[in-house]
């Protein structure tokens, strides 16, 4: 890093590479590889804590903490299907600087609600640590929730440690068939605010491509499919099943998916299986869109009539996944002029090179708020060397 700083070269920092697609396409003739700090340094499952190196790979990660029957609740998204990257390649630290969660986002929170600590090396070329082992350690300014999400470009993160939570005992997924968007987001809307415990909530339109995904491939897989997933302890998960089923009877007849096909089906919604790349709909450009989840439905059902695209909901309707036809933009004006009415923002997550160069892959920000980031990205790194350009188009 003092070499780089001291020439003024820009670096682009990499683990396994597995999200490098992701953002606008960097100039930069170095690379910065981490791929060789991949070791757990300290794993106590009674204290519920994991300290790791920033690439660790996250297979052998979740293998490990799943042998002591215990996750990562914020359910970490693997992009390979998304990306074409290989399966299961992906580090721990680029999960967290990318800050992506899955479907349990709604109930546990993201990656930078588990993150208690971590060493990173900064822009000044300094190491320095924030945060600590335990959640009483986190004193003074919480960087951990900065350096989350913040794509590389505010420290090298070295090593970091997170929570780790028990596994649920039992896992049932409730589904409604057929409904249309405004009432699925009803449906969802109920159930999340009902006292049921409800840990995730989606509902996938009907598609003629989704009978490609495994998880759906049984049944009437073209159907529209709103699901509701509760967990927990054994003997309580039947029980609330039961009583939200009822509440929901309204909305027409409840089907129930048990434990490993229910674990199946969200990995597909996390993991936006139905977008693969090697799918149908591998070479359309994909959005990942979050508004307020009152108005995501019907934002949702606007954008696929106008632009002919595919798209499925998360997070009660918070998050839309898009698969849109391909174009110059990838509808990306006409998608954030729609969203400025409702408050949301969008990040492009896959398109073509020539795209990205041409499109802001990341929201663009008002101007205080993008002051002030540039303001925070010079307090780390003054020079810009770290992955500079990624997450701001010159």
């Amino acid at each position: 890093m003092r070499d780089a700083i001291a020439a003024e070269q820009p670096l682009e920092i990499i683990g396994h590479g597995t999200k490098r697609a992701i953002g606008q396409p960097m100039a930069t003739n170095a690379l910065l590889d981490l791929s060789t700090l991949n070791a757990v340094t300290l794993y106590e499952p009674n204290e519920l804590v994991i300290t790791l190196q920033a690439n660790a790979p996250m297979a052998d990660v979740l293998s490990l903490i799943d042998s002591k029957n215990q996750q990562f609740a914020f359910e970490p998204m693997d992009t390979s299907l998304l990306l074409g990257t290989p399966r299961g390649a992906g580090t721990i630290g680029g999960t967290v600087s990318a800050g992506l969660a899955g479907p349990r986002r709604i109930k546990a929170g993201g990656a930078r609600d588990h993150l208690l600590g971590f060493h990173g090396v900064s822009g000044f070329g300094d190491s320095f640590k924030a945060g600590g082992r335990v959640v009483k350690n986190v004193t003074g300014y919480d960087l951990s929730k900065l350096i989350a999400g913040s794509w590389g470009t505010l420290s090298v993160i070295t090593e970091m440690t997170l929570k780790v939570m028990p596994k649920p005992e039992r896992e049932q997924t409730l589904v409604l068939s057929g409904l249309d968007n405004v009432s699925a987001g009803r449906a969802m809307t109920a159930s999340l605010g009902s006292s049921f415990d409800v840990s995730a909530a989606a509902h996938l339109p009907a598609s003629k491509h989704r009978g490609s995904v495994k998880a759906f491939s049984k049944g009437e897989s073209d159907k529209a499919l709103t699901l509701i997933r509760l967990e927990g302890i054994g003997a309580s998960v039947p029980a609330r099943a039961k009583s939200l089923s009822d509440q929901l009877s309204s909305y027409g007849r409840v089907e129930v998916i048990e434990d490993m096909n229910s674990a199946e089906v969200w990995a597909a919604i996390r993991d936006a299986a139905q977008f693969a790349s090697s799918g149908p709909l591998g070479s359309w450009p994909v959005w990942r869109i979050v508004c307020p989840p009152a108005s995501g439905c019907a934002f949702g059902q606007a954008l696929a009539r106008e632009t002919g695209g595919e798209l499925f909901y998360d997070w009660g309707g918070g998050l839309i996944w898009a698969a849109l036809p391909p174009s110059p933009d990838a509808h990306g004006k006409m998608l954030r002029d729609r969203l400025k009415a409702i408050g949301g923002h969008a990040t492009l997550i896959r398109a073509t090179d020539q795209v990205r160069n041409t499109v802001d892959v990341f929201h663009p920000q008002q101007a205080s708020v993008a002051a002030l980031g540039r303001r925070v990205k010079a307090s780390f790194d003054p020079k810009n060397i770290l992955n500079r350009g990624r997450m701001v188009r010159a």
